[in-house]
This record gives structure tokens, sequence and C-alpha cells, in this order.
């Protein structure tokens, strides 16, 4: 699925969510994650929510982190789903999401443990407070393609930049 919904709304971008799988096909292409990161900073986005999960989300994470040494006033949100999230992640992974809360600018966890919906209610929450979706989505079901369908739902006129 490859789209770049319209932009209807009015009001400045300023806040950004993503999804995405865990698993990153052969055809992904992370120069393209990094353009269309850098056109959304400097079309005055400065807020960025990630759910923290392996594959998409961390290297959004990173991407972000290397990014803020040019563009000093962006910000990532970690939003975690529970306590706990990373306890099955490798040990390369566990240091990857260590080193991506510490530098983080603010961390919000949803939920103290974990719970079937906890996943979901990380992804509203960021969908929620996002003029723009950026989404890797590859699957009609799961996860990803849950927030997709929800953002859209609720917010019609928002932007979504599929990679």
């Amino acid at each position: 699925m490859k789209q770049i919904c319209m932009e209807i709304k009015q009001t400045p971008l300023k806040t950004c969510a993503f999804t995405g799988h865990r698993t990153l096909e052969k055809d992904f292409e992370p120069a393209k994650l990094w353009d269309e990161l850098e056109n959304l900073i400097l079309q005055g986005v400065e807020i960025f929510y990630n759910g923290m999960a392996i594959g998409f989300d961390m290297l959004a994470a990173e991407a972000i982190l290397m990014l803020k040494k040019k563009y000093p006033q962006i910000k990532l949100i970690a939003c975690i789903p529970f306590y706990g999230q990373e306890k099955y992640y490798t040990d390369t992974d566990k240091a990857r999401y260590a080193r991506i809360l510490k530098d983080a600018d603010e961390q919000v966890v949803l939920s103290e443990s974990y719970t079937k919906d906890a996943p979901l209610k990380r992804d509203r929450y960021m969908a929620d407070r996002a003029d723009v979706l950026m989404a890797y989505l590859k699957k009609e079901k799961g996860g990803t393609a849950y927030t997709v369908r929800y953002y859209q739902k609720t917010k019609p006129f928002c932007k979504i930049i599929f990679l």
C-alpha cells in the first residue's frame, strides 16, 4: 500500500507518530525514511511519538535522535505500552532500546504491566496526538494495520505517509 493522503488540514503540522512492522522487507528504503523525516521537520513538525517496538519503530527513533544534531528543536517521545516491553528482545535490541530511552526527550508509560490491549492503547495514544502518521505497512492485519485504520477513521483529513 503506497499512498500519501491529501493534506486538507489548515493548521500547521507539529506532531508525527510512527507505526510499522517489526520485520523490514528487502525493499525498505532507509533513505526514504530520512527524506520524509527531514521534509516533515522543514514543514514545522517538532514532536515525534514512537512506540519503541523492534523494527521500524526503533529505526525511526534512531533516525530522529540523529536528526536532532541538525535540528535541535525536535523532540522524541518514547511511548511505552507497559513496563518490561523489552523483556523478550535480543540483547542487541535491549541495548538499542536502552540507548533510545536514555536519549528520548520524554517517556510515557501507558500501563503498569502487560495486558492484551496495551500495545493498541499505546497506538491510539500516539495517533490521537499526531498531525501526521508515518507508516511502514505491508500487511492488512496486525497492529500497524489497526493503527492506520484507527487514524484514518478518527482523523480523515490528516496526513499519512506510507513508506
